[in-house]
């Protein structure tokens, strides 16, 4: 089974869609730079009342390692997902606190040997954009991941994923989880609840 993290979100409304809908997971950005940002006390409030088995994601970028555990502490995350420049080391210290997601964006290559230092759960590839960290709405050339699959690491695949372009994605990529941003959004931060149906039902059809 294949599953799949609808990432970005920031109201209650777009969130219990999701779950409703039969997401795996749901990411919250607390990243302030960026237009999908939430704030902790916003989350905490949309997580309590997510169902049981649904996983709340906390999606950090270059913040302070106090105040990233803080914030999982206090909104009850146990799941995150660095999308910066962190440091095996860095995330190496949350490990006992949570499941560590490291983010890679990737270009026109990736060094599987330089991810061999990270103690993760799994990594996430995204498309990489100069000086932006997700969100960017592209993809990046997904047999490239077969690298990274070679870690033995759960592989999570985003970068500019939508119901047009999943299903190739799947076929190419095989991934453990899919992770869909802007490509199911009305605006930054505002889900299309019809494309997220779409890209949940269609993820399925690929394993018949």
């Amino acid at each position: 089974m294949i599953r799949v993290k609808i990432c970005g979100m920031t109201n209650l409304q777009d969130t219990a869609h999701a779950a409703s809908l039969g997401a795996w997971a749901v990411g919250f950005i607390f990243y302030k730079k960026s237009p999908r940002f939430i704030g902790a006390f916003k989350a905490k409030r949309i997580i309590d009342q997510l169902p049981p088995f649904v996983t709340p994601v906390g999606v950090f970028v270059n913040q302070k390692e106090g105040a990233v555990k803080d914030i999982l502490q206090f909104c009850g995350i146990k799941t995150v997902q660095f999308h910066g420049d962190e440091t095996p080391e860095y995330c190496r210290r949350f490990k006992k606190q949570c499941k560590v997601i490291k983010a890679v964006r990737v270009d026109n290559n990736v060094n599987p040997d330089s991810l061999r230092k990270y103690a993760v759960d799994a990594f996430l590839l995204d498309a990489y954009q100069d000086g932006v960290y997700g969100g960017t709405g592209k993809t990046f050339p997904w047999h490239l991941a077969k690298a990274v699959k070679g870690l033995g690491v759960p592989l999570i695949l985003s970068g500019g994923l939508n119901p047009q372009n999943v299903l190739s994605a799947l076929e190419a990529v095989r991934p453990y989880a899919v992770d869909v941003c802007s490509g199911v959004e009305k605006s930054p931060g505002q889900k299309d609840s019809r494309a997220m149906k779409e890209f949940i039902d269609i993820v399925p059809l690929y394993q018949q």
